[in-house]
């Protein structure tokens, strides 16, 4: 017997759950969509162009395709800058590591550098240090929604000749020496999967000022449709991995919320702190003195050097116990197994290991109330005290 699709919709009990995060969608998000379903196109075609047209015209470049991943975006990105098996791609350990596993999928092996300890961004001083005669490009990320240290690693990746990339995938909407993330790199990528600010369930944008990478990046990721049914084969066969007009739709329609987005993220931020000041040894949210503007991606709870890795564990096991979504923040990437027969090892980047080790990321979202957001910060206060290693947080 077929399962209804009605009966995937959350019971009573599940809506109980605060959320790690639930995408802000309105009536314009619906309207948009629904346009696309009373169309006869619902792949990728005109809704798909308009919404890389919009995006490329926020962020002030020239040229913007839209891709099904994050993932997709920056492999696609590495192999139009021509990078491939026997070259290296340095890159953090630390962040939305999903669209980092590109740099293997690509052929590339990935060469880590730690991170700066407050922004847990790339530092360019241990990104210099890693640069090899095989090193072909610089992969850094806006980590949590705070900017790298650009200035730094464009003049790091312009004395060596290195392509600089810039995964913004955690950042939309964060400034850096007033302009927007996903203006620095010679190519930038962003993921639109949940729980990120714009969200359109799953895709991403790549974004570049060259209009030979943004047309090798065309090539790559889809047939025209109506080249789709010539016999003539092409120079370069595709992924096919283009967002739908039903996808680009959900994002275009964000995409013109976005400030409004940014707005009641914001808020819900400033209700956080307020009340999390009730810890001890608490320290305001990090903005790097470059850093005009920073939205997070997620609210990221540091605690201190008392806690363990363990006791992290046990204060999200004991949020969840109270259905309240939280999570670890994150699972380096020198410490899973694929990176493992590269050679990495737990120790080999202390910064990181020791920061991931110990941050627990909160629910964040435009829908949190003030009785939540007091709710999940005495919870994890309670459940701080109840491993045993006090209530500071630093």
């Amino acid at each position: 017997m077929t399962e209804s699709p009605l009966s995937l919709v959350p019971s009573a009990m599940e809506e109980e759950l605060i959320p790690l995060s639930d995408p802000d969608i309105t009536p314009v998000e619906m309207a948009a969509v629904g346009r696309v379903l009373r169309s006869a196109h619902l792949a990728s075609g005109e809704v798909t162009e308009a919404f890389e047209d919009a995006f490329a015209r926020y962020l002030g470049r020239k040229y913007a395709v839209a891709v099904a991943s994050g993932t997709l975006g920056l492999l696609m990105a590495l192999r139009a800058h021509g990078i491939g098996p026997g070259d290296e791609v340095i890159a953090s350990p630390y962040g939305f590591r999903e669209t980092q596993h590109a740099i293997l999928l690509s052929g590339a092996r990935p060469v880590f550098a730690d991170i700066d300890y407050w922004a847990g961004t790339l530092v360019p001083e241990k990104a210099a240090a890693r640069i090899t005669p095989a090193t072909r490009a610089i992969v850094a990320a806006n980590s949590n929604g705070h900017p790298a240290a650009w200035a730094g690693l464009r003049a790091l990746a312009d004395a060596h000749g290195l392509i600089l990339i810039e995964d913004s995938s955690e950042a939309i909407g964060s400034r850096y020496q007033g302009k927007l993330v996903g203006s620095f790199g010679d190519t930038a990528l962003f993921d639109f999967s949940q729980p990120l600010a714009l969200s359109c369930g799953e895709g991403g944008m790549v974004v570049t000022d060259d209009v030979d990478i943004a047309m090798a990046l065309r090539r790559q990721c889809r047939r025209r449709p109506d080249e789709r049914t010539s016999v003539v084969v092409g120079a370069t066969a595709p992924y096919q991995a283009p967002l739908s007009d039903l996808a680009a739709a959900l994002g275009w329609a964000q995409l013109s919320r976005l400030e409004e987005i940014l707005e009641k993220r914001r808020q819900v931020q400033h209700l956080y702190f307020r009340h999390i000041q009730s810890f001890e040894g608490i320290k305001d949210p990090y903005i790097g003195p470059d850093v005009t503007e920073v939205h997070w991606f997620l609210y990221l709870v540091h605690l201190g050097t008392r806690f363990s890795r363990s006791s992290r564990d046990a204060i999200v096991e004991d949020l969840r116990q109270a259905d309240v979504e939280a999570a670890a923040y994150c699972q380096p990437l020198h410490l899973q197994r694929r990176y493992f027969e590269l050679g990495y090892r737990r120790g080999d980047y202390f910064v990181t290991e020791k920061v991931a080790d110990r941050a627990v990321a909160l629910p964040f979202h435009s829908h949190l109330t003030e009785d939540q957001i007091a709710f999940i910060v005495t919870t994890m206060k309670d459940a701080s005290i109840n491993v045993g290693a006090g209530a500071a947080i630093y």
